[in-house]
């Protein structure tokens, strides 16, 4: 009799202890906080610009080579938009800055040409 009442109580003592492991788990993770975050879904159109005032404008000593193109939006991209530009379909695309409409794209590095510059292509992405 002696021995099954030592049995019990080793149940006893290990049911004890994982009962307070459950508890302190559960105490633990209960004072873990996440901040609010939004998140969603959701559409919206995407419109183009209407470019106009396209300039090549050539470098003064070799006027083989195009410096900078420069043109005029429609309307002016949103602030931190990025603007690129390229002048060869597999060629290298140039970053744009603008000031309200007016866009420059420098296209010194590398160097574009008037021979290679066979296209002009604007991406333009808020």
């Amino acid at each position: 009799m002696r021995r099954r009442r030592s049995a019990i109580g080793r149940w006893a003592s290990v049911l004890a202890l994982v009962i307070g492991l459950v508890v302190a788990t559960y105490a633990f993770t209960a004072a873990n906080t996440v901040p609010a975050t939004k998140a969603g879904d959701g559409s919206g159109a995407i419109t183009g610009y209407v470019l106009s005032s396209v300039k090549y404008n050539l470098n003064g000593t070799s006027p083989q080579n195009i410096d900078s193109v420069t043109f005029n939006l429609d309307s002016t991209p949103a602030t931190g938009s990025t603007l690129k530009a390229q002048l060869d379909p597999a060629g290298t695309w140039y970053t744009c800055t603008f000031v309200a409409a007016a866009v420059t794209c420098v296209t010194t590095s590398p160097q574009a040409t008037v021979a290679g510059a066979t296209q002009l292509r604007v991406v333009i992405a808020q």
